[in-house]
């Protein structure tokens, strides 16, 4: 751990010399507007960073039983970026068996120490009548309100874990401040580009954050973690958890490209990075194919009980018949409780309409570019196609050319826009 935490200091130190006197991309001129800015936020995150530590390090003497752990069939939703994966994670997460990240453990409490205050002081709060938490609750409407048409989230919502890598910066979410950083777009390359020494202490920190989470919420639960990020550590993760199942959200790259790159313009122009840098999207573009092509790989080498594709369309059409379909396949139990809440859960998912408005024009490409640049994510038979919706595939094995479970699901009017 200790290593660790100095790698951390000396990468944060790079970072925020580059973010104080270097262009953001390489091209754009350096704003005074974003020097401000840095010198606000880079204190925040340094204080952020240090507490997290200091958890880990509290970790350590008083809960070292935490590396006693087993992980255990995790499940894994990976996918590409705005592909659905947050709909799917937020409703598996109302099974029981599982376990998973809520967003207030991603942003305060990656520790077991941190996860003990704070629930400490719910349960001292809850004991008075909750008035911490209605004002906490009426804070974050202020704070998320902006995000609700691109990922609408609460402090309670089921998050992304890629997140517990914040500590030793390695989560891909940093690009947006830190677009120089060449670490951080290795991470989205991880499978093909991070050096094996590297990757594994990346991936042995990780694990020791999942051991953190179970030891606190019962070892004897099924973790659940869900990242888009993951998409280029789908191979590293197969190698790592051996027993793992995954789930493969997939759409159509022609809606896929503009979604993401529309998504991450406002967190490009608010740490005073140009939200249309050619160098940004090109290299978003480019690495946006290379999770089609390393999931494709990673879930190659797995047998059918392991993994499996969902495309966009098919939760549409019917999650509760969908993931009915996908507990069969992966051979994951399937409580009665659980079955209700997919039920209840359809009519909501097939009325939802986004409020996020994209199109590839408004990017500088057309339809033929993204055919070509993405020819492997067509090759997917999930896919099967320049375009996803004219599929009947409900959910589709790796590798198989037709889907068994098909035909039980109807073909979705319409995609959906998110």
């Amino acid at each position: 751990m200790l290593e660790r935490f100095f790698v951390s200091c000396l990468r944060f130190l790079g970072l925020a010399v580059d973010a104080l006197f270097r262009s953001p991309d390489g091209r754009s001129r350096l704003r005074p507007r974003r020097v401000l800015l840095m010198l606000a936020f880079l204190p925040a995150l340094a204080v952020a960073q240090l507490i997290h530590w200091l958890g880990f390090l509290l970790d350590e003497i008083l809960f070292r039983d935490y590396r006693k752990v087993k992980i255990r069939e995790p499940l894994f939703v990976l996918g590409v970026p705005r592909s659905g994966t947050t709909k799917l994670h937020r409703v598996l997460a109302e099974d029981a068996r599982f376990t998973t990240f809520r967003t207030w453990e991603c942003l305060f409490a990656l520790s077991v120490t941190e996860r003990r205050f704070w629930l400490g002081i719910a349960a001292l709060d809850r004991r008075i009548g909750c008035p911490l938490g209605r004002g906490l609750a009426r804070l974050e409407r202020l704070v998320f309100a902006s995000l609700d048409d691109v990922h609408a989230m609460t402090l309670n919502d089921p998050e992304e874990d890629y997140f517990a890598l914040m500590p030793i910066l390695s989560c891909f979410i940093l690009v947006l401040p830190f677009p120089f950083s060449s670490h951080l777009w290795r991470m989205g390359w991880f499978d093909a580009q991070m050096p094996a020494n590297e990757r594994k202490r990346i991936l042995d920190f990780y694990e020791r954050c999942l051991q953190k989470h179970l030891y606190v919420h019962g070892p004897d639960k099924r973790l659940l973690s869900k990242n888009a990020a993951f998409a280029p550590l789908a191979q590293s993760l197969v190698d790592r958890f051996p027993d793992a199942r995954f789930i493969g959200c997939l759409r159509d790259p022609v809606e896929t490209v503009p979604s993401q790159l529309s998504s991450i313009g406002p967190g490009l122009a608010f740490f005073g990075v140009p939200a249309d840098s050619p160098v940004v999207r090109e290299r978003m573009i480019d690495q946006l194919a290379f999770y089609y092509r390393n999931l494709t790989t990673a879930f190659d080498r797995l047998p059918a009980n392991r993994a499996v594709w969902i495309p966009m369309t098919r939760m549409k059409a019917g999650i509760a018949a969908t993931l009915t379909a996908v507990y069969e396949q992966l051979e994951l139990p399937m409580a009665q409780s659980f079955a209700a809440t997919l039920a209840a859960e359809d009519q909501h998912t097939r009325a939802y309409r986004s409020g996020h408005r994209y199109h590839l024009e408004q990017f500088g490409l057309d339809a033929a570019d993204i055919y070509r640049r993405f020819s492997a994510a067509y090759a997917i038979p999930a896919l099967a196609g320049p375009s996803s919706q004219g599929q009947t595939e409900a959910t589709a094995r790796p590798r198989a050319s037709a889907d068994p479970i098909a035909a039980d699901l109807a073909q979705a009017e319409e995609a959906i826009s998110c």
